[in-house]
């Protein structure tokens, strides 16, 4: 499999004292500060149908190496991320050390990291499943965007994203122009979604769910705009763009399903009723629509990268489902930890982040350079000979 240019590594566990991400392959010249991550890694923590765990945290990423008089240096960048929580869980994350016996969980839940990690790990105790696969590590890759985000902007590329469904109130593939949709469009909701009207009935929907107990999901969209044609490569597997971008937002915590553009309702279309025309205008090709989503063989076409993300209701629930004890085999109620009702709106935050490294990635891998002045000379010779 072709190697990175830009690679990150995660680590840490939902209750322990920190969590860490160290990003490799960043130009020397990269302007960050830690106020640049801040507003992504609060909008992560927003959104209508949060639970407790976000009134406590308050997260900030500490820059720790890689960076020297606010610019990147070439060397790989850490970011240290504080679990202000553990202060309430020192003794269940470090009890073994000190002699105390910390409180064994073995009710497995349902749709959850649980049961398959405990038979794959050999854990007779679900914590050492569910402190790592808690969606609590995703506060590092939200950082970890934030500057492959500062990166991007610099050659005219945003990425956003927004609520298209919770439950069965769906927008619509086409309810949204996301060539003319603005962040205030989208911030403005509680729960991430620019249709006014229907962003009040997913807020009743969410309340009428936690009010049972229960819980919701939906999907969302990313959007990336100002992307360069010529991202990708359709001459390999691994090399395939969209099949990266889709790796990305997968490995997400509950995404069950990703498509580009029309995705699966241009499944029913005819070609004719689903291919996007070609244009040629002001001195450049363009399409006359973008069912595709912006990326046809693997490759960027010059049209902003679209794709919906699926992901499922969360899996602990205040009323739980009916299942088995780990240890006794006995039937018994799954484990009930503090849970979000929904998350879909912080989850469009966390696609964004995945989406911006990827693409990032992808920048560093067509144009190169140790720094980015030499980043932005490569950029700008390919952007004057396409236009040629």
């Amino acid at each position: 499999m072709i190697a990175s240019m830009l690679r990150w590594l995660t680590s840490g566990e939902s209750h322990g004292p920190q969590l860490t991400v160290v990003i490799e392959g960043l130009p020397a010249g990269l302007e960050i500060s830690e106020e640049d991550l801040r507003r992504d890694l609060a909008r992560r923590q927003g959104g209508h149908g949060r639970g407790g765990r976000q009134k406590i945290e308050t997260d900030v990423a500490r820059i720790v190496s890689g960076v020297r008089g606010g610019f990147t240096i070439g060397s790989p960048v850490t970011l240290v991320l504080e679990n202000k929580d553990h202060v309430n869980w020192t003794a269940q994350m470090t009890a073994a050390k000190e002699g105390f016996e910390p409180k064994v969980v073995t009710r497995l839940r349902p749709g959850h990291a649980d049961l398959a990690g405990a038979l794959k790990y050999g854990h007779t105790d679900i914590r050492n499943v569910l402190e790592r696969s808690s969606a609590r590590e995703t506060a590092t890759r939200v950082a970890a965007g934030g500057v492959a985000r500062k990166l991007l902007r610099q050659f005219g590329v945003e990425v956003l994203s927004f609520t298209q469904s919770i439950g069965t109130i769906d927008i619509g593939f086409e309810g949204i122009d996301p060539d003319v949709l603005t962040e205030e469009d989208i911030e403005l909701s509680p729960v991430r979604c620019p249709d006014p009207e229907a962003s009040k009935r997913m807020v009743a929907a969410i309340d009428e769910v936690g009010e049972a107990g229960d819980t919701l999901g939906g999907t969302f969209r990313v959007i990336a705009r100002g992307v360069p044609p010529g991202l990708g490569s359709y001459v390999h597997w691994d090399r395939k763009l969209d099949g990266k971008l889709a790796q990305a937002v997968m490995s997400i915590n509950a995404i069950k399903g990703v498509e580009f553009g029309a995705g699966f309702e241009g499944a029913s279309r005819r070609g004719s009723e689903f291919h996007d025309q070609i244009d040629y205008e002001e001195g450049r090709f363009r399409h006359l629509t973008n069912r595709a989503g912006g990326i046809t063989g693997g490759v960027t076409n010059g049209e902003p990268i679209d794709l919906r993300v699926a992901i499922k209701p969360i899996s602990t629930m205040k009323k739980p489902m009916q299942s088995i004890d780990l240890r006794t085999k006995e039937k018994t109620e799954a484990h009930y930890e503090r849970s979000d009702v929904c998350v879909v709106p912080a989850a469009g935050v966390i696609g964004e982040a995945v989406v911006a490294l990827t693409l990032a990635d992808a920048f560093l891998e067509k144009f190169g350079g140790d720094s980015m002045p030499e980043l932005e000379r490569n950029y700008r010779a390919y952007v004057e000979s396409i236009a040629q």
